[in-house]
């Protein structure tokens, strides 16, 4: 009796982990928007924009992240943790503005 039990419960827990996967592909596929363009080129440059918003949005998150640690050190005195800071906030500043850079070099 026990044992049908287990396999009850295992089975509605399965069942309830498909339940979640299959609702979150159809939430990812409902986002998804097709891409219907007569220049291939124009597809690209889509994605080539998408991506590099992506790249910005990080770059940002770490701009953040750098201030807050140059602040967290200035506060505390800690050098190590203020030259991380440093290097997280420029290294955030470069990767935001990358497609800037890249512009100006090519």
């Amino acid at each position: 009796m026990k044992k049908t039990i287990k396999k009850i419960e295992k089975s509605k827990k399965t069942l309830r982990i498909a339940k979640y996967a299959l609702m979150t592909v159809l939430l990812m596929l409902s986002f998804a928007t097709p891409v219907f363009a007569d220049d291939p080129l124009a597809a690209i440059n889509g994605l080539s924009t998408f991506i590099f918003s992506a790249i910005k949005a990080i770059g940002m998150i770490l701009l953040g992240f750098g201030i807050v640690q140059i602040g967290l050190s200035l506060k505390s005195h800690d050098a190590s943790q203020r030259a991380n800071g440093f290097l997280t906030f420029f290294g955030g500043v470069i990767i935001a503005f990358a497609k800037d850079i890249l512009d100006l070099i090519l």
